[in-house]
């Protein structure tokens, strides 16, 4: 198997190498420090298996797995972690390969012949049980085979297109595959739906007016391309979002 290893810490990294040069049979793909380094490798070298690190500085672990859940071709992951109880029971709860540190060649052997592709779901509910991360900072595109994270602070709203989600943020626009009811779930607390297809960031909302057709608009603090137009039924929630702030 190809093994990406991702940990912020060289001596980490350095072990990991040790134990798989030792154990024979394995290639090691490449390494990387951060989330985004390693979004940015497992893109050009495919892993099969990603060792990852669990806390690490900027983008963690749990939300890296998210982005590389997304991939054509997703590696297995399997988590490197210093005890943690509730991050432990998350991934037992959930069947999701991991390893303690320091790591013995035995227990990673054992975890790189199970390791397996993770869903979202699972990833989404190991965030929620452990504590680690609830929510992503970034959501993740591919544009024209490159890789591009959007921070979730950029973004205007979301926007059903067709069978696709727009992000619409303060460098443009793209198209993602999350479902909108899954991230109206994940970021309800900073997103607030407006009608059937739109997610609203509430602080990029300027002010709400009537339309000539008697309608109520969203405005927003920075120019748009959609007519942001509050359905009936969202329009007290909306109202109610926007000054609880």
């Amino acid at each position: 198997m190809k093994i990406l290893i991702v940990d912020d810490e060289a001596p980490a990294r350095d072990r990991l190498r040790q134990l798989i040069d030792d154990s024979g049979g394995h290639e090691i793909s490449g390494e990387a420090a951060h989330g985004q380094q390693a979004l940015e490798m497992a893109a050009k070298v495919t892993p099969d298996v990603v060792l990852l690190d669990i806390r690490m500085p900027g983008m963690d672990g749990i939300e890296t797995a998210h982005h590389l859940h997304k991939f054509e071709s997703a590696p297995a992951i399997i988590f490197t972690t210093a005890y943690d109880e509730y991050a432990i029971d998350a991934f037992e709860a959930n069947a999701i390969g991991y390893v303690l540190k320091p790591v013995r060649r035995e227990r990673l052997d054992r975890a790189l012949l199970q390791a397996a592709r993770l869903t979202s779901a699972a990833l989404f509910e190991v965030g929620r049980q452990s504590g680690i991360s609830e929510q992503r900072q970034h959501v993740c595109v591919r544009v024209q085979g490159e890789l591009k994270l959007i921070p979730i602070k950029d973004v205007l709203y979301f926007i059903a297109d067709q069978k696709y989600v727009s992000v619409v943020h303060t460098n443009g626009r793209d198209l993602i595959d999350d479902a909108l009811i899954a991230l109206e779930e994940e970021f309800a607390d900073r997103f607030v739906r407006i009608h059937r297809g739109a997610l609203v960031a509430v602080k990029a909302v300027n002010s709400l007016k009537k339309d000539e057709e008697g309608r109520t608009q969203v405005m927003l603090r920075t120019s748009y391309d959609d007519d942001l137009i509050v359905s009936r039924r969202h329009v007290a929630d909306v109202k109610r979002r926007l000054k609880k702030g």
